[in-house]
């Protein structure tokens, strides 16, 4: 019998031109001339610019303050020692992501430890939280992960309890709402990057957006030396004309340029993506074994840009097909675009968080930053390590076009509906 899969011999579930539907930022003559600008005044290396970029952002995100950096990495640490991260503290934020979401804590004398996921949501479990609170915690690093809005109302409460800040890594879901609030402007601080593959892209860069002048000035204190005679903290201002972290942060200015320029059209091409997303998930609700990663649509979360967007494999509903077979399955039905299995690795496996002697400190420096031996070996966060069998990457459709999306749901379809062919 001829196999109804790709894989297997069978059509190919895409066949049209999918070349312009994943292309990624969106360049237009606007963006070029905003960089020649620049180029033309020489002032590759002033803060026009990002001043002016930054009085976009504190608008966009309705606050007070916002500050521009080289990277959200560089952001986010600026963010944790505004929060008075130093030697010997603690932040709690989650394995499942990005090491730049709190790897960087080990430069201040700190350290992180890492709590449980929900499932459904692959975001921080506020249920995880309190226990793993010491008098050493400074702040909680939640990550809307993949872009789904974490659950900030009880890890405020949390924070409010202990007295912590938030510190929101907001990376993946630039312009998503949690219960219609813009993340970001939840916690303390919202902080993150905006890197050319970002949903707001810029190049190279990141920024962080705060209504509290003590944490935007300690920020600026941390990074940004030419900026520190503005200060009015009277603990800061005596130390002007340096950078209390040694640190040179300021973003370029081609990349606040760019910025300005993908910030003015952000609006309407994320309503594009959330249009075309939501409507690829539409076409493959009931379908056993793929699971939708999005908030409920009657909640008043969404999902920004869909930044890394995932699936959620639930491999007993095909037979325990394995999520690799399975997206090997798609792969194989689809045209551009490689479905992966899979999501970051977990940082409290990785050697760096265990085994890394960083600063020559003769023994690990997660122990060495403590004084205390506060690994998680395997087995110690058993919801997270039992996720990457069951996410897998969809299709991030950045434009909407009724006929590809349709072919690419089709695909995951046909490989779901004939799993049987696969084991």
């Amino acid at each position: 019998m001829t196999s109804k899969l790709a894989i297997n011999g069978g059509p190919k579930a895409v066949s049209a031109d999918d070349s312009e539907i994943f292309r990624w930022p969106i360049v237009t003559p606007e963006d070029e001339e905003a960089v020649l600008a620049v180029l033309r005044r020489g002032a590759m290396s002033g803060l026009d610019i990002t001043y002016a970029f930054e009085g976009d952002l504190a608008q966009y995100f309705g606050l007070d303050y916002a500050l521009c950096h080289n990277t959200g990495t560089a952001a986010i640490q600026a963010a944790m020692w505004a929060c008075g991260v130093g030697v010997g503290d603690e932040v709690i934020s989650q394995s499942l992501t990005y090491w730049g979401t709190s790897l960087q804590v080990f430069s201040l004398g700190g350290t992180v430890v890492f709590s449980e996921v929900i499932p459904e949501t692959l975001t921080m479990d506020p249920a995880d939280i309190e226990h793993r609170i010491t008098e050493r915690t400074k702040a909680i690093i939640p990550v809307h992960y993949c872009a789904y809005p974490t659950d900030m109302d009880p890890i405020m409460e949390i924070a409010e309890k202990h007295n912590l800040k938030v510190i929101e890594d907001v990376s993946h879901a630039q312009g998503g709402l949690y219960k219609g609030r813009l993340l970001g402007t939840i916690g303390h601080i919202g902080a993150m990057s905006i890197m050319s593959g970002k949903s707001l892209a810029c190049g190279e860069g990141g920024f962080l957006v705060t209504a509290d002048q003590e944490l935007y000035e300690r920020a600026v204190a941390f990074g940004h030396y030419s900026r520190t005679r503005d200060l009015e903290s009277p603990e800061l201002s005596p130390l002007a004309g340096m950078p209390l972290g040694g640190y040179k942060y300021r973003m370029h200015q081609l990349s606040s340029a760019v910025g300005r320029s993908q910030l003015k059209h952000y609006p309407e091409r994320m309503a594009e993506i959330q249009r075309a997303m939501n409507h690829f998930w539409d076409l493959l609700d009931g379908v056993p074994g793929v699971v939708a990663h999005r908030p409920p649509q009657d909640s008043g979360s969404t999902m920004g840009g869909w930044y890394a967007a995932k699936g959620l494999y639930a491999p007993e509903e095909l037979g325990g097909l394995p999520v690799a077979r399975f997206c090997e399955a798609v792969t194989a039905e689809c045209g551009q675009f490689k479905i992966m299995p899979g999501a970051n690795p977990l940082m409290h496996l990785h050697p760096v968080l265990n085994d890394a002697d960083v600063y020559g400190h003769g023994k690990p420096t997660r122990i060495a930053n403590s004084n205390r031996d506060l690994r998680q070996p395997a087995g110690s966060l058993p919801v997270t390590e039992g996720l990457p069998g069951r996410i897998y990457s969809i299709p991030w459709f950045k434009h909407f076009d009724a006929e590809i999306i349709g072919q690419y749901a089709t695909a995951f379809r046909k490989v779901a509906e004939h799993a049987e062919e696969l084991q």
